[in-house]
């Protein structure tokens, strides 16, 4: 097993440190020989140390403290002191405490004897660490020369709150660690009875812990859940917090589909260097044949690299496999470059043995570089579809695809310009070919009036060359060759906020909102191919855009003007509530947007949006989209969140038809979603999805529930999914998740 990330803790001797007595030390001091008190000046530190230095061999106490501050001075006091010169023994007494670095040691009593060589600290033993770490014990003893020692009835909290307590712990040769009867927890004690066991607690007879070897070993160890005994290993063993990262066999998982049968996956962690590793994942099916996954990490000084991957011959001799993988590298303060791999054997295959569930894969390359005001960015792109129904043949490599974009400094009235260029080029196996270059520059004026109002003033031209290779056209023929387009656009918005006070707490806010523009007619001639520009969703978002087409090829033609109205109410508590709608009206009607998108005759449709937050418990948005003519709802959007965290839901609905020459469905869709703290430690929640589109129903649906506390997790999910593609066919999944927080976790999952 791997252990989780722990700082290096490195326990060495102490050189001899300029020591100062206080209060009850001053005194004492007086009354000693000078040679005696330049002596404990030397052993006094050394006791302290000793101390500090047992404890840091001990499980879990000094892994991840930070070494102490040979240069740093420290301070004693105690009650009374005295010295036995015939037996060589120095003796503290009564409320000792010695301070160091921010490290204190408390004890009842404290003696050197000389001639053994022998430190021992008795009674109530305190050793509070720096990093937060908190050290009990009845009575200590160590060698002089600090590598040989013992400590009875030690107790460590760590910063963590999570417990080690034994019998006795052993130091040989400052190396070894043996704990006796030894046990650990992450849990609290009860606080109305703290005699009771904790929730889990592991129990060994001995615990060992190899310093130089940085690994801990268990033996004869019981796990304990409420005090009941539930699992037994005669001997476990794992590196020790202090190690970061080191090659082993990470927890099982089980679990089980009607597709593949049972599974079990047992992976397997391998540290290859300081910065790379891999987790080899073999998976077991009763049904198939073994999976082989795995997944592969390297981090560099400027970059990273992930890789996820899987092999597997099924009952059928086919062999199947897949690999998603992620490169990022900064080449300066400017450049960086990057590349994702994502194929796949077959379109369901993922889907199938629980590897993702893309729709469409996507490959690509790429190099951006950030500069000021400036940007740009070469990409190739190549796409695997999972669809059905989509055709290979169609699907594009996209190589290169060149963008640059330019932002200049205002001038001293505050005009500014900018600049667009892209190139782009789309290869199909079985469709068309296109080739294009585009620039788009812009210069544009905004001003704020003296009364508040707003102005913008812009004016830009657009200017494409296409080369084209197969393209079928609306009226049945075919293009081939070279097309060019040249189209300014001129734009002019304002808007004027009205604000009035109502009282001390609550602001009203109306402001009318307009937008003109004026381009010539046209632009979009069927010579021309639509890659970018497939889909327009109209709604209060690009109410006010000057071109509503999300790319490069089609273009927004003909004069017309964007207005509507903003209001709203804005408490100074935080709460709002606020409306926008609006409409577009232009001279002609414009062919290029598709029926059912609300922009194809001269008026638009309406578009609303209404906000409602009255406090951080209820959050209400509503979007819409209203026919002109029949005044009935082409678009609905109702999102919900409502509760407070003992009792909350949220809830989406959803609807939009189906626009013509749109590769998209429409959807009528209702989610909600059920959430409850039950209490303290337990959660729950209840979520479904719903298409209530003609002959839908239920998409999803699944049931959760969940207790944690400060050293325990329990989850337990059950989920059905109707989800239908060629061999997959819908599926009950439940989910079974035990986590013993420091230690690991189990987990299951069954889907039939």
């Amino acid at each position: 097993m791997t252990a989780t990330p722990q700082a290096k803790t490195t326990a060495r001797s102490m050189s001899t440190l300029e020591f100062w007595s206080r209060g009850a030390a001053r005194g004492a001091a007086s009354r000693y020989p000078t040679g005696w008190w330049r002596f404990f000046r030397i052993s006094a530190p050394a006791l302290f140390l000793a101390s500090a230095l047992t404890v840091a061999t001990l499980p879990q106490a000094a892994w991840g403290q930070k070494p102490i501050d040979k240069n740093a001075p420290a301070t004693f006091s105690a009650d009374t002191m005295s010295q036995d010169k015939a037996k060589g023994i120095i003796t503290a007494s009564g409320h000792v405490e010695v301070n160091q670095d921010q490290r204190t040691l408390l004890a009842d009593k404290i003696v050197y004897d000389q001639k053994n060589d022998l430190l021992s600290a008795k009674g109530h033993i305190i050793l509070r660490e720096p990093s937060g770490e908190v050290v009990f014990a009845k009575d200590m003893k160590i060698s002089g020369d600090l590598k040989n020692g013992i400590v009875h009835n030690l107790r460590i909290v760590m910063k963590d709150k999570s417990r080690f307590a034994a019998r006795t712990a052993t130091l040989r040769e400052n190396r070894f660690t043996k704990l006796g009867r030894a046990v650990y927890t992450a849990c609290n004690a009860c606080k109305k009875d703290p005699s009771r066991p904790p929730l889990w607690q592991v129990k060994a007879m001995e615990i060992f812990h190899d310093k130089k070897a940085q690994s801990v070993e268990y033996k004869d160890a019981w796990v304990e859940f409420a005090g009941v005994p539930i699992a037994y290993t005669p001997y476990l063993s794992h590196p020790d917090p202090s190690v970061k990262r080191r090659s082993g066999l990470l927890p099982p998982r089980f679990g089980g589909t009607t597709d593949l049968g049972a599974t079990v996956e047992t992976p397997y962690f391998y540290a290859i260097s300081p910065s790379s590793d891999v987790t080899l994942r073999p998976i077991f099916t009763s049904k198939e044949g073994p999976v082989l996954a795995g997944d592969y990490r390297q981090r560099f000084r400027k970059g990273e690299i992930n890789l996820d991957a899987s092999l597997t011959k099924d009952s059928k001799k086919i062999t199947h496999g897949h690999v998603i993988g992620m490169g990022r590298f900064d080449i300066d303060n400017t450049w960086r470059w990057g590349a994702d791999l994502q194929r796949t054997t077959q379109d369901t295959y993922m889907r199938r043995y629980g590897l993702g569930t893309q729709n469409t894969l996507t490959s690509k390359i790429f190099a951006e570089g950030f500069r000021g005001r400036n940007y740009f960015s070469a990409k190739s792109y190549l796409f695997q579809s999972l669809r059905a129904n989509d055709k290979p043949g169609s699907i594009p490599l996209v190589a290169p695809m060149l963008d640059y974009s330019h932002v200049s400094e205002p001038s001293r009235y505050g005009a500014y310009n900018t600049l667009d260029l892209s190139m782009v080029a789309l290869t199909r196996s079985k469709s068309t070919d296109d080739q294009r270059f585009s620039f788009r520059s812009g210069w544009h004026l905004p001003y704020t009036a003296p009364k508040g109002d707003i102005y913008d003033l812009s004016a830009t031209v657009q200017g494409d060359l296409y080369h084209v290779n197969g393209l079928k056209r609306t009226d049945g023929s075919t293009f081939t060759g070279y097309k060019a387009r040249l189209h300014p656009q001129l734009a002019f918005d304002w808007r004027y906020p009205f604000v009035r006070q109502e009282n001390r707490d609550i602001y009203q806010l109306i402001e009318p909102i307009t937008s003109f523009v004026v381009a010539p007619y046209g632009g979009n001639p069927s010579s021309i191919p639509n890659e970018d520009s497939l889909d327009v969703e109209f709604d209060t978002t690009n109410l006010f855009s000057h071109d509503r087409f999300a790319g490069y090829d089609r273009v927004e033609g003909g004069p017309r003007v964007n207005y509507g109205i903003k209001w709203g109410v804005y408490g100074s508590s935080g709460g709002s509530t606020s409306v926008l709608f609006g409409q577009s009206y232009r001279l002609k009607a414009d062919s290029t947007f598709a029926a059912g998108t609300g922009l194809n005759d001269r008026f638009s449709d309406y578009v609303g949006r209404v906000h409602i937050q009255p406090g951080h418990l209820v959050d209400l948005l509503y979007r819409t989209r209203i026919d002109k003519k029949t005044h009935a709802i082409s678009r609905n959007e109702v999102r919900i969140s409502a509760g407070t965290p003992a009792f909350n839901i949220s809830s989406n609905y959803i609807y939009f038809p189906k626009q013509a020459d749109s590769e998209y469905n429409g959807r009528k869709e209702l989610s909600l979603n059920i959430k409850s703290q039950l209490s303290r430690y337990w959660r729950g929640s209840v979520s479904g999805v719903r298409d209530l589109q003609t002959g839908g129903g239920m998409r999803s649906t699944s049931l959760s529930l969940a207790y944690e506390d400060e050293c325990f997790v329990f989850k337990t999910d059950v989920q059905r999914t109707y989800y239908q593609d060629r061999e997959i066919q819908p599926s009950d999944a439940f989910v079974f998740e035990i986590v013993f927080k420091t230690l690991g976790s189990v987990r299951a999952n069954t889907t039939r």
